[in-house]
């Protein structure tokens, strides 16, 4: 991509996110979304490929649908109450519309369905933007209104997303497909617990994008996008490769790694709101997320010194050094010191 289509690409991308989490009004908040989308576009079809074309044609209708939903549900609002403020949505039909239009902006359960096919088509890079970036301004609206939000409904669709989540990723070979059903699985967690206690919905959603993003940047490195690629990445970078099982723990929720603190803080505000039979099941739902991240883990580590791999090596580009995986690493595996101070 030219230098000057890629500065304007990313000027559009940062614009339109920020113009949402800035934002007061329901139209403004429209327009960053679809500032963010169009600039988005080129980012997925950039590849000269049908997949890429389809995918962006995919995330472009699902997006508009979005964004016309939303567009109908604030207006209703206004129409009823008078009143444009994102922070006043206060007619109950309104509300339940806007919860399906971010649902659907951000890819969870039931509207996930374009997820793993758009992520499938974009490059490693594409679809980490689309697994952290693109879910900043859905999730900073769905935060804003989560006062007037019923938490029946977010319940549902929180425990539907860690369903499909974990059930979808169980036969996936493909590591964009699995981290797209990985990423559903840990929306579920965020809108089970956004109408009790935001604050904690926007910590887990935040430590996702932290562990996710160095996930997908060793990708890049190791050049690894199926799981057969995966078998022979301890030949080549074992460092890398044990950074890579750690992430993955880590994004299964296991102690004492970075993704254990959010969804024990969860199961305990649940708890504490009586909801005991919720956690509970939110808690053996999530053994479906952690079969295929130890599957993914085992061949990570299976052809370990002295075991030798079946599979062929593939050609890989020499390792580079990266800034930013070297900074959120660290923070993707062993913030688990602050959760005394997130729990008093």
């Amino acid at each position: 991509m030219p230098s000057t289509a890629l500065f304007m690409v990313t000027l559009g991308i940062t614009l339109g996110t920020l113009t949402v989490t800035s934002a007061n009004h329901w139209m403004t908040a429209w327009l960053g979304l679809e500032l963010n989308m169009i600039s988005i576009l080129p980012v997925i079809a950039k590849q000269k490929h049908p997949r890429s074309t389809e995918a962006a044609t995919k995330y472009f209708l699902t997006q508009a649908t979005a964004s016309a939903l939303m567009l109908f549900a604030s207006t209703i609002n206004a129409w009823q109450t008078g009143s444009w403020n994102i922070m006043q949505l206060n007619n109950k039909l309104s509300c339940v519309l806007m919860i399906a239009a971010l649902t659907m902006k951000m890819g969870a359960a039931p509207a996930h369905f374009w997820l793993p096919e758009v992520m499938q088509g974009a490059t490693l890079a594409t679809a980490l933007l689309i697994t952290t970036w693109q879910k900043i301004a859905p999730i900073t609206l769905l935060y804003m209104i989560s006062n007037h939000t019923e938490p029946i409904i977010t319940l549902s669709i929180g425990l539907l997303s860690i369903l499909v989540g974990g059930w979808g990723g169980f036969n996936q070979t493909q590591l964009r497909k699995m981290m797209a059903y990985s990423s559903i699985a840990h929306l579920g967690w965020t809108m089970t617990v956004i109408s009790i206690t935001p604050n904690i919905a926007l910590m887990n959603i935040i430590i996702y994008m932290i562990m996710s993003a160095p996930f997908f940047m060793l990708l890049m490195t190791t050049a690894s996008k199926t799981l057969q690629t995966t078998t022979t990445a301890w030949t080549h970078t074992p460092t890398t490769t044990i950074i890579l099982m750690l992430l993955l723990l880590s994004m299964a929720g296991l102690p004492p790694l970075t993704g254990f603190t959010p969804k024990l803080l969860i199961l305990d505000n649940l708890v504490t709101h009586k909801l005991t039979l919720t956690a509970a099941t939110m808690a053996l739902l999530s053994l479906l997320s952690l079969t295929f991240y130890l599957r993914t883990t085992y061949l990570l580590t299976s052809t370990a010194s002295p075991t030798t791999t079946q599979s062929t090596t593939t050609w890989r580009l020499k390792p580079h050094q990266n800034q930013i995986t070297a900074i959120l690493t660290p923070m993707a595996l062993f913030n688990i010191t602050i959760l005394p101070a997130l729990l008093t």
